[in-house]
């Protein structure tokens, strides 16, 4: 299994547009409404907004490929396009997503690892993520990889308010 990361530009719109949509419907698609689903996945990842979200230069996205083929991503934010105020040593993990097809490979801990390097090239002391607190098997592997639950916040699917657990890991 050949695995490398690349990081994403404008021309990858198109492709990002679609894993994004297939990969968070995957994950959330069970425990939520068919009408907050088609509410939130047409706001957050409309081509408008992807490419907003592609030409913030406090952004990054990155694919992951399995064998050429992509497999998931990942998006950090530093300054302020972070989702939440923090300060400017601090990197976020907005997302980290794996095509069902490729789960239990390793991915995650892949891209996670990569946006600790970035965290530590850019001086960063901290890095961190919200994750859906009925999201049990993320938490696991969040708290597996070092992270400590810091706080929370309301993310809105459509229109029902739900809670993240902000975590976050102290690099050395």
């Amino acid at each position: 299994m050949t695995v490398k990361i690349k990081k994403c530009n404008l021309e990858d719109l198109q492709i990002l547009q679609q894993i994004s949509i297939e990969t968070f419907n995957d994950t959330f698609k069970d425990q939520n409404s068919p009408e907050n689903m088609k509410a939130y996945l047409e706001r957050a990842f409309n081509l408008k907004q992807l490419k907003k979200e592609l030409s913030n230069l406090s952004s990054e996205f990155f694919f992951v490929y399995v064998n050429n083929e992509v497999a998931g991503y990942l998006k950090v934010n530093t300054n302020d396009a972070q989702s939440e105020e923090m300060d400017e040593e601090a990197l976020e993990i907005e997302r980290i997503y794996i095509n069902n097809n490729f789960q239990k490979y390793g991915l995650g801990k892949y891209l996670q690892n990569k946006a600790m390097e970035i965290a530590m090239e850019r001086n960063k002391k901290k890095i961190w993520l919200g994750v859906w607190e009925k999201n049990k098997n993320a938490i696991s592997f969040y708290k597996k990889m070092g992270f400590v639950q810091t706080g929370a916040h309301s993310f809105y699917m459509g229109d029902e308010e739900q809670i993240d657990l902000i975590m976050t890991k102290t690099l050395v």
